[in-house]
């Protein structure tokens, strides 16, 4: 699968163009001055850029800053010229009040980036959460050839001889912690332990999912996704990504012609198969968006509820990021789903195959690890949609709901996948931390916890802050998890089955807005349907009272984000975004 060559390269716009003499001596002059040649640039060679997101301030995504070196002799053993550049940072852990906020700020600058610079193609860097959708959604807008490089999972983590992963270990101890069970160094010894060497969460958190989902694309080499980010197949990779970054450019293969809908329902697919994060709902939204592609809440049902969990990875399952890619890794689960007709194989990817030709032979060779398609972990491992009178679109992650979980508040005989509750509502988390624990607070084995003022608008940024657990009391008695609802996110890595993402959100005017404590809620997982119980005329009397205060705008930003921003069901995108399609294709103008 070939394209067409492109009969002038963008680059020479800028470095050889026969009509502005003036613009062109402009435009080369200053690359001069650290040692590049005129004679370089003018060469015709492919210019690709490498867009840096690794920096000190992104501890999951540094080691990007050495693979970038290997990224540059494929790049040039390939006939191409690199030029690294510096993307936003996007550190999911320490970013407050949410990296939420940022993707879209990292979209847009990478857009301007592409665009108005002399790239020919491009090598994304990603790995920590939202590195990987801000670029695909700005490589989508720009639509140069375009082809993502992984950095890849620390190894696996240990504690007191068992395995701890990244993120899930945490909200585990925390519950072991505010039992009585360990103590705080204890607590702390665990989640150090999780992190053992250079790398993204080495769970099945948002970082390994939205790296998958790239993979799932095709936007990477086959494999890339899931090697360690410590083991020398990353650099390996690494340069085969550069070398075919500058092929990509010679057969003018751009994003438009792989990310199909075709390709998003094969990633929609590949998520519930690999039990990934509820974060991949708005993160591939978003880039369907801005790739032209409808993915409405339907598809997530229809086409990914009925797939069968096949990795057995943290949070759903029991190991890690290291042995995951040793059994096969992302191609060994494709592989699985296409020989079990649940996937598209004719899809077109960056290495110039369709996905059936990329996965011949990538058969999984760990059955402990990746299952087989007949013999799961799970046989429906999706997201549940669900909607009612306190939301339009919410969802919940199936394949996190534990046996004890499902005991508890599923398993009513006649009414299976069925559940009321009284609700306990928190707004934001800061509400949620004072008054957890309040004696005076009645939260009892049957309640349902709620946070509002957590979406996109509320926070502002949509914060992961729905996995809520229950009072200490409660989880001395041994009760480990209560239901939780919210218009927040929650950490890819949590092992709560919570409902969540809700839109529209309770500062958009969403159901949510109008919950009280003490009302009864009810859950039907079967219809799909989650509602409070409270008559119409009442919501509209609480409807007049008007909507719960969320905390004013605190840098510029953060009031241009809620000022343009959508709701989780489509894709907490920057409104009108989409408008802009492949905007490479008209050249900008000169800027003298």
């Amino acid at each position: 699968m070939t394209g067409v060559a492109p009969c002038r390269l963008r680059s020479q716009d800028w470095f050889d163009n026969p009509d502005h003499a003036d613009m062109t001596a402009l435009y080369l002059e200053r690359f001069m001055n650290f040692g590049t040649t005129p004679e370089e640039l003018r060469s015709g060679r492919p210019i690709i850029g490498i867009a840096q997101s690794g920096s000190d301030l992104n501890p999951c995504n540094r080691h990007h800053l050495d693979l970038a070196r290997r990224v540059r002799d494929g790049i040039r053993d390939a006939g191409g010229i690199a030029i690294e550049f510096p993307s936003h940072p996007l550190f999911e852990n320490c970013k407050r009040p949410t990296a939420g906020l940022d993707r879209n700020l990292a979209y847009l600058g990478l857009v301007e980036l592409l665009y108005g610079y002399p790239f020919d193609g491009v090598v994304l860097t990603t790995g920590c959460d939202k590195t990987t959708p801000s670029a695909i959604m700005a490589a989508a807008t720009v639509d140069i050839p375009a082809i993502v490089l992984s950095g890849g999972p620390m190894l696996d983590g240990w504690h007191d001889g068992k395995l701890v992963g990244s993120g899930t270990v945490i909200w585990q101890s925390r519950r072991r912690y505010a039992a009585g069970e360990i103590t705080r160094d204890e607590f702390l010894e665990a989640a150090l332990d999780s992190a053992p060497s250079i790398g993204h969460c080495n769970t099945m958190g948002t970082a390994s999912t939205m790296n998958a989902m790239a993979e799932a694309l095709g936007m990477s080499l086959t494999g890339c996704a899931a090697i360690p980010a410590a083991y020398r197949e990353r650099g390996q990779i690494a340069y085969r990504t550069g070398l075919r970054a500058v092929a990509l450019v010679h057969e003018d293969l751009r994003p438009s012609r792989i990310l199909t809908r075709a390709a998003f329902l094969n990633a929609i697919r590949v998520n519930s198969a690999i039990g990934g994060s509820t974060n991949a709902q708005p993160h591939l939204t978003a880039m369907a968006k801005h790739a032209g592609v409808t993915i409405d809440a339907s598809d997530w049902q229809v086409h990914g509820y009925d797939v069968p969990l096949l990795a057995n990875v943290q949070p759903a399952g029991a190991y890690l990021g290291e042995r995951f890619h040793r059994a096969g890794g992302v191609p060994a689960i494709m592989c699985e789903l296409l020989q079990g007709g649940l996937l598209d194989g004719d899809c077109p990817t960056v290495t110039g195959h369709s996905m059936a030709r990329n996965l011949e032979g990538r058969e999984a060779t760990d059955r402990e690890v990746i299952r087989p398609f007949d013999a799961p972990l799970m046989a429906r491992a999706g997201f549940l949609v669900l909607r009612g009178n306190l939301f339009d679109f919410a969802i919940m992650k199936t394949s996190v709901i534990s046996d004890d979980f499902r005991a508890r508040f599923l398993s009513r005989p006649g009414h299976e996948g069925v559940f009321e509750g009284t609700a306990f509502v928190f707004d934001g988390s800061a509400d949620y931390h004072a008054r957890i624990n309040d004696p005076a607070l009645p939260i009892d084995a049957g309640s349902i916890l709620v946070i509002r003022g957590a979406g996109p608008l509320g926070w502002p940024g949509s914060a992961e802050v729905v996995n809520m657990q229950p009072p200490d009391r409660l989880l001395r008695e041994g009760i480990r998890s209560l239901p939780t609802i919210g218009d927040g996110r929650q950490s890819g890595t949590a092992d709560s089955p919570s409902i969540l993402n809700a839109a529209p959100e309770s500062a958009a005017g969403g159901g949510l807005a109008f919950l009280r404590t003490g009302d009864r809620i009810r859950i039907d997982l079967t219809a799909g349907r989650c509602d409070m119980l409270v008559d119409d005329a009442e919501i509209a009397r609480r409807r007049a009272e008007g909507l719960p205060p969320v905390p004013p705008s605190a840098t510029p930003w953060q009031r241009i984000y809620r000022d343009t921003v959508t709701q989780m069901d489509e894709g907490a995108t920057i409104r009108g975004a989409e408008d802009f399609t492949a905007i490479a294709r008209t050249l900008p103008r000169h800027n003298h």
